[in-house]
């Protein structure tokens, strides 16, 4: 039973930042490809940046150079910092799992709102 819960959604203004958290159970997150996606309303979801289990990784072009995905194989935790957001970045944030073995899995989701 893998289960991903999300945290550190909120509102905050254009150009501030927000640190999103993905605590991770029945998987172990270094074996796993983990990733962020999000969904606006109306849109397709899409990557926002994932981290391989060799370390490598991968942004969306929307966010490179303002987002940050890490992982904390200690407390099983992949984090994404987000700085200098702007209102398109307003979006569902959803945590993904990949293990090595097959399979993938998702998160509740946590809401950014970029706002002035």
């Amino acid at each position: 039973q893998v289960q991903l819960v999300e945290s550190g959604g909120g509102l905050v203004q254009p150009g501030g930042s927000l640190r999103l958290s993905c605590v991770a159970s029945g998987t172990i997150i270094g074996n796993n490809v983990m990733g962020w996606y999000r969904q606006a309303p109306g849109k397709q979801r899409e990557l926002v940046a994932r981290i391989m289990p060799g370390g490598s990784i991968n942004y969306g072009d929307s966010v490179k150079g303002r987002f940050t995905i890490s992982r904390d194989n200690a407390k099983n935790t992949v984090h994404l910092q987000m700085n200098s957001l702007k209102p398109e970045d307003t979006a569902v944030y959803y945590c993904y799992a990949a293990p090595s073995y097959s399979g993938s899995y998702w998160g509740q989701g946590t809401q950014v709102t970029v706002s002035s």
